[in-house]
Order: C-alpha cells, then structure tokens, then sequence
C-alpha cells in the first residue's frame, strides 16, 4: 500500500475512534428515586446531589470570606474608567448618547472585603435591621455585587428586582416583600420618585451614583426618604465597625422577582444552602476554572445565571471585568466611534449569555464579515494554502499537479473579486471546513488546516469578543442549534448549554466542555435529579421509544422554597417526596438521550390544538423560525378555531434595509419599508425556508404574517429583562394586527 494512502488514514481512523468513544460515553445514569413515579436520571460522576464543595462552607457569606482571604491581593472587581459622554444626531434628527471609555480599574479581593464589610457596618449605621429587607434596583455593576455580599454578611435577604422592571410590577415587589432600603442607580430613582406615593415601606435609598435627582428627598408613601451615596454608607461603615451577623444555610439569602413573562413578577425565595448547591456544581462543569481566568459581566445580576455565575468566579479567584450589552463590543451602540468595547478591552477568557445575545452575536459576525477581511489580500490565502499542500501530501490531493491547484486558484480569486464576493466565500469555506471537523470528517479535522484557518480567518471573528475566549456558558431560554454550532465554530470555543428556572437557582442540566452535539441541554449538574413523568394530555410518556419523554421535573438541594407569600402557587408546582426530597416540576418537557442527556422539546403552557386536532408547539416553532437573518424577534399565534398559524415578527432594520437596496426598492423610513408587499413577501419565504430546514410541519408554518418596524425591548414591556417574549401582553397590544391576519 502506498505511503501516502498509509498517512492519509492513520487520521481517519483516529478520528473514527475518538468519535465513537465520545457518542458512547455516558454522561447521565438512571437513578432510583422517590415521589411521583417517572424515569430518572443523575450526573454519572456523583451517585447523591452535591450540597458544598468546600469543606465546612454551608453559605455564601462563608464562601466570600474564604475566598478572599485566599486570593487576597489578586484583582477581583474591574470597572471602566469613563472618560466621556458624548451626543450623536443621526442624519433623521434623533440623539444617541455614545461613552468614551477607558482602561479597567481593579479592586483586590482584600479591597472587595473592605468594601463588603464596610458596607454592612453602614447599613448598620443608617438604620436597617436584620429582620428587614433590602432591594437591589440597579444595572450590573461592582456595587452591586459588594451590597449583595454586605447584606449577607448582616443575614439581610436582598430582593431582586430588574432594572428595566415597569411601574406596576416594581410597586408589586416592593410592597409585597415589605423592602425598607433600596439601593438604585441614578435613572432608577427617578422611577421610584414616579411611584413615591405608591410604595409602603421604603425608609433609604442608597445611590449607587454620584448623582442624585433635585426633586426625590421628599416624603414616599408613609415615611420620609433618607437618600445616601453608596460611598457615605461605606465611609459611614469604615469609621463605625460592627461585627457580622453571619447566615445559616437554610436561612433565606435572596427574594428574587421573576421577570413576569405571564402577569406579576413572583418572588422567589432561594436559601444560602440553595445558591450554593449550584454554585458548587457549576465548579465541576468548566474544566481548569481558576486564578487565570477573566470573566466578562453584564448581564442583569437580578438573573439567577448572573448572580450564581459571578459568585462561582469569586469562589475560585479569577477576575470579574463589568460591562453592559450596549458597550460590549467596539460596534456597540454606545461605544464611541474609533474606541474599544467592553470585551477588546477586558480580553476575557469566559463569559455567559441568553440566546437571544448570542443570536445577535451570529447576525452581527453574518453582516460584518465583508468588513472583517476587506482589507486583506486573496494571493495571502492562495499561496499559503499552496505551500501548506506542497508540504503535507494528503492523500485527496494526489491527482492535483501543483501547477493545475494554482491556476485553479487563481481563477478562484478573479471570479471572487468579480463578484464582490470575497470575503464571504472565504468565510463559507472556512466554517465548511471547521464544520467538517466536528462533523467527523478525517480532512477537516487535519491540525495544520485548523491552523491555517483560524489564523487566516476565525482569529478576526473572535477578536470581536477579545480574542482569549475558552467557555461560553448560554442559558435562560433555548439555544438554537444553527446559532450554538456557529458561535462554536466562531469563537473556537465550547458553547455549554444549560437547562435550569429562578426555582431551581439555575441549576438542572449542563452539556459538557467535550460534548460536541447541539440542541441538547447536556446531563444532570452534580446537584440535581432530572426526572420525567407522563403528560398524558399532551401524549409524552416515559415509556415512549425511542426516548422517554415527559414534563421534566427537578429534584434536590438547589430547589428553591417557593414562592413568597404565594402558597396555593407553591404547593402547584413544589413537592416533597417521601425521602425527604424536594422537586419542582417544570412545565417544560423534555426526551432523555441514551447517554443521559435531556433534550427540551416543548412546553405545556406553549401548546394549542388547531381547528382540526393538530397539536402546536409555539416555542418550538419560534425557535426553527428566529434563525432566519430578516427576523430579529418572532411570536407564532395559533388560534384553536382556525387551521393554521400566524406570526408577528419584528424585522431586523439592517438586513431588511441592505435586501431593499439591492433590490432598488425605494422607501422613506424603515416603517414603511415594512409595509411595502414584496418585503413582506422575501421575509415570509426566509420563514418558509427556515421552517423546511427544521422539518417542521405545514401546519406549524405561518399561513400569514404581520412585519413590525419597532424592536420589543424590556422597556416597552414586551420582553422580559431577560429578553423572553410576554406572549399574553403581546397578543393583547397587537389584537387588532392577529385579528387582520386571520381575516
């Protein structure tokens, strides 16, 4: 056999049996458990769910303090120095604030325990007692994460509540948990000065900014309000020291207020030992978590992903930067022109995000590519790969003279400048490429060529993020397969994927740093049981082949208390078995793989039955349908006394407005260009398009739909904070537009 035949295989085979052992391995094993009768699953490596993974650490005030006198002058904190605001007007007339700003500056984690314990002298100082609560009403930010630590250190529970929360629903949470101190940001208090004689209880308010609004020191509600700067409660704290009041595992740590996708946000009350379950499990997913890692937070602390995610960073020594989603990257909205974004500037090496995010990231790299190798010349990449083929000798590349290569390159490189086209089709073949390899495709996977192409092109992608990314954790909603595989590609970096509510302080499943598959949520964390049981009315059994299926319940010491003074809502979705155990029962359901991984595959409140029987899976359809470049968000509506579905989709401007221009429609404002028939028509087909590739039924595809120019943000009141539909709130606003549809 020839030499070259020989070399060529010895890779194929390689990858074969590294395939193979990965497809068999088994990451969740059946497990016998108590409660309602179901199929159970536990994480391979640890037989009972896991409470602590530190010795003699039972709450999150305990693991701080040890984790700070560990890593005491590493740096912790980072915040960007801002250097200037500035006012843009666009060629419309309308104003954007754009931020210059600097290098990160550090706190030490010594200087953060300063700071925390200061601060809950303070606290002390002002007034507040340990039975009260504080609410933290605020962006992401240092502050907020050094009152969170200072409240624990008084056994206060803080309350979460969502920067963008609207009026009713703030007055709802702060009245309810009866909150005597709220910490806010500067726009923040000018909400609650709106709301003043609403709010029943609140006595101070803490400004976590230097600026304070002329008109809110007056009376609010029942009482005066006492407004200080969060630096005075931490000088306050400094010159006056109190010793700490240290919690206890089960006592109630955080309140924290979903984002009220359906209704009233309802508090969910988590105990030290429940945050921490999680936390200490999360600690066995990223492999070689520590000292050297940076992580970039801008995700609303309010969100059990953020707060349990940043909690997990202190506890290992590694470095929090702080951003936001609108100076992420050097071409975000706020970021002045010609400066660095948060992550250019951070470089982290791990950072979290919700679909949503990460569906952006995919359509911004999608638009940028042109930009991104513009500038860079084709004879680079053809003589490169000329000279890496003249060294390897693969086997595919035996009948190609060298000579008969080049000359086909280099008519290559005259069709792509014709077309204007050249950046994309290099970027088309390197993710084909890369795709190949993961894929299990011998070629694609060779090393050099991994090389190659990540010099020549994904280096420039993962440049947008900082270029050191190594984990990306996604979670709060489901995570498209299209969007995880490019992201993965992209940044070269696993996507882990993970499936867990507030209820259960974001702990269920996580897909594993090896697991390469998508559309999966991965096996239990270490601290939970994953159990399915029969949904009989929706037709999942456990019984089903050749996966079990069912409504997917979670079992153990992550499971939250429930919902605060909400009983009747408690003992609807909260049980506790006979062994003691306590479950929270989804309402999502799911498949279990063989190798034990879960698989979300639909939602009971998301499914309505179609004039003729057909049973249809809202999110699910949404989820196929949102890849499509035109559509920025998507809500199906399904109609039990009709035969097909309709959908309101909010278009995206830029990939709208490019197709009319190289169409040579003509319009005077995005508004209209929505409107125009033919719009309507090309993104209509992308759904269509998009719908096929999902194999989704024709009934689950929209007959008809309604093209909106306006984004749902948190602030108009039709997403969440956490940027999930509110289905009901949304049908309502749009009544008149569904009901055109089904006319």
């Amino acid at each position: 056999m020839s030499p070259y035949i020989i070399g060529a295989l010895v890779p194929l085979v390689f990858t074969l049996l590294l395939r193979n052992s990965k497809n068999g391995k088994k990451r969740g094993l059946p497990v016998d458990v108590g409660g309602e009768l179901g199929y159970a699953i536990r994480n391979y490596r640890f037989t009972s769910p896991v409470e602590t993974a530190w010795e003699g650490i039972s709450t999150l005030a305990d693991l701080f303090e040890q984790s700070c006198k560990q890593h005491r002058d590493k740096s912790l904190l980072g915040t960007r120095r801002l250097i200037a605001r500035e006012t843009e007007v666009s060629e419309d007339g309308r104003s954007f604030e754009k931020l210059h700003l600097g290098d990160y500056e550090w706190l030490s984690y010594g200087e953060v325990l300063e700071a925390v314990c200061n601060f809950s002298s303070g606290l002390v100082q002002l007034g507040h007692k340990r039975e009260e609560r504080v609410a933290i009403f605020a962006d992401t930010r240092e502050e907020w994460f050094i009152a969170l630590q200072g409240c624990f250190r008084r056994n206060v529970t803080v309350v979460t509540i969502y920067a963008s929360l609207g009026e009713e629903a703030l007055c709802h949470s702060l009245n309810e948990t009866e909150v005597t101190t709220v910490i806010c940001g500067h726009k923040e208090l000018k909400k609650l000065v709106d709301i003043s004689g609403q709010l029943d209880a609140v006595k101070h308010v803490i400004c976590v900014d230097d600026e304070i609004p002329s008109n809110a020191s007056f009376a609010g509600g029942s009482s005066s309000w006492t407004i200080t700067l969060f630096s005075d409660v931490v000088r306050l704290g400094r010159e006056n020291p109190v010793d700490p009041d240290l919690p206890l595992s089960a006592d109630i740590a955080v309140i924290m207020y979903t984002s009220g996708s359906t209704g009233l946000p309802k508090g969910v009350m988590m105990t030290h030992g429940n945050v921490l379950a999680t936390v200490s499990a999360v600690m066995t997913i990223v492999p070689g978590l520590g000292g050297n890692d940076v992580y970039l937070a801008y995700l609303p602390l309010a969100h059990i992903l953020e707060l349990a995610a940043e909690n997990v960073i202190a506890a290992v020594g590694s470095s929090i930067g702080y951003g936001s989603p609108l100076t992420l990257t050097d071409t975000s909205n706020k970021i002045k022109r010609g400066t660095k974004g948060d992550a250019s500037m951070l470089r982290p090496t791990l950072m979290t995000a919700v679909p949503a995010i990460l569906d952006r990231v995919r359509d911004g790299v999608r638009k940028k590519v042109y930009e991104i190798f513009s500038c860079i010349d084709i004879n680079i990449y053809i003589y490169i790969y000329i000279y890496m083929l003249r060294c390897v000798k693969l086997y595919i590349f035996i009948y190609f003279k060298r000579a008969q290569l080049h000359k086909y390159l280099i008519l290559l490189k005259l069709q792509v400048d014709a077309k204007g086209g050249l950046s994309k089709t290099l970027f088309d073949l390197a993710y084909a490429r890369r795709l190949s390899a993961i894929n299990g495709c011998w070629f694609g996977a060779w090393g050099l060529e991994r090389l190659l192409w990540n010099f020549l092109v994904f280096s420039k992608v993962r440049a947008i993020l900082g270029g050191h990314i190594r984990f990306v954790l996604s979670g709060g909603a489901p995570l498209s397969g299209d969007t995880q595989r490019f992201i993965n590609i992209c940044l070269g970096a696993p996507i882990g994927q993970g499936y867990g509510l507030t209820e259960t302080c974001a702990g269920g499943t996580f897909s594993e740093y090896d697991d390469t598959s998508v559309g999966r949520v991965g096996a239990p964390l270490p601290c939970s049981f994953i159990k399915l049981i029969d949904w009989l009315e929706g037709g999942y059994l456990i019984t089903d082949s050749p996966m079990p299926r069912g409504e997917i319940v979670v079992g153990g010491p992550n499971v939250t208390l429930g919902y605060f003074r909400n009983e009747e809502k408690t003992k609807e979705v909260y049980k506790v078995d006979e062994r003691g155990m306590r479950w929270f029962y989804t309402g999502d359901i799911g498949q279990f793989h063989a190798d034990g991984c879960l698989e979300i595959i639909d939602r009971k409140k998301d499914i309505v039955k179609l004039q003729h029987g057909e049973y249809v899976s809202l999110g699910k359809v949404e989820a196929a349908l949102i890849v499509s470049p035109y559509v920025d968000n998507i809500m199906l509506h399904a109609d039990p006394f009709h035969s097909y579905c309709v959908a309101l989709v909010v278009a995206s401007q830029p990939t709208v407005e490019d197709w009319a221009s190289k169409q040579g429609i003509a319009f005077v404002d995005f508004s209209e260009l929505c409107q125009k028939e033919e719009t309507i028509k090309e993104v209509h087909g992308s759904l269509i398009k998009a719908a096929k590739k999902a194999r989704l039924e024709k009934f689950e595809i929209p007959a008809k739909i309604k093209l909106l120019s306006e984004a749902w943000t948190p602030e108009s009141g039709l997403v969440t904070a956490a940027l999930k539909i509110k289905r009901e709130v949304i049908r309502k606003a749009f009544s008149e537009e569904l009901s055109e549809l089904y006319s």
